[in-house]
């Protein structure tokens, strides 16, 4: 009775906190809170990764610093932004076919056996007879047909942020957008660890070069929340054995 009541409860619980987003479009996540902005307020820990400043006598656009206007731009300590581009376009198809057959006959007979079986029929019930005592015969099939067929394209851009630089010097980089429109937010995470060799003059990486890459794009909001079963579809989906 006691789990009824909790189960009950759980679901009132459930229902007030949605009912207190009918007619409000989902909030964003503060930017404040996030291990970018974090990075950004805890940057430069990775110095010796940075190369020394030229010593000029006179002004000068012809030097190597990071700041000048041919000095390198790209990501290399924690806090600095460099842009990740997804291009996703992936296709698979596999088709398994299968197909087995088997036959099998038996027969054991015995017709003459120093007269014994003539005398045993003798005794046995009319229309019995032992001179084919074994005939047994089996047959079966097996048939399997399967196909996967999967097509995916996704491209997308989004700025990240170094949030840490590992002791090898592999770069740690994680990076969050949010695009509203009307009720629905849509929002874009990725994360993952890139060489800084790998990162082009125009501060850019692949997701290709990415270790460890996680991509997520989804989102919440009035159209996100139609497409999920309701939470009583989702327990009697675990529940019901049938």
């Amino acid at each position: 009775m006691h789990r009824f009541i909790s189960f009950g409860v759980l679901i009132f619980l459930t229902a007030c906190a949605r009912i207190e987003d009918i007619g409000q479009a989902p909030d964003f996540t503060p930017a404040q809170a996030t291990p970018e902005a974090n990075a950004m307020m805890t940057f430069g820990l990775s110095e010796e990764l940075i190369a020394a400043p030229v010593r000029r006598d006179s002004p000068s656009l012809w030097t190597g610093e990071r700041g000048s206007l041919l000095g390198d731009q790209r990501a290399v300590r924690r806090g600095d932004i460099l842009t990740v581009v997804i291009e996703i376009d992936d296709s698979a198809s596999i088709s398994n076919s299968t197909d087995r057959s088997r036959n099998g006959s038996e027969s054991l007979s015995v017709p003459d056996f120093f007269g014994v079986p003539q005398r045993i029929d003798e005794s046995l019930p009319e229309g019995a007879t032992l001179s084919s005592a074994v005939n047994l015969d089996s047959s079966g099939s097996f048939s399997g047909d399967g196909s996967v067929s999967r097509n995916e394209q996704l491209e997308l851009r989004i700025a990240a942020t170094v949030v840490g630089v590992m002791p090898n010097g592999v770069l740690s980089i994680q990076g969050s957008q949010e695009v509203r429109v009307n009720f629905e937010l849509r929002e874009l995470l990725v994360s993952g660890f890139v060489r800084p060799e790998d990162i082009s003059r125009q501060n850019e990486i692949t997701y290709d070069k990415m270790a460890s890459a996680r991509i997520s794009y989804g989102g919440r909001g009035q159209i996100s929340d139609v497409q999920q079963p309701r939470i009583g579809q989702q327990v009697a989906d675990i529940i019901l054995p049938f």
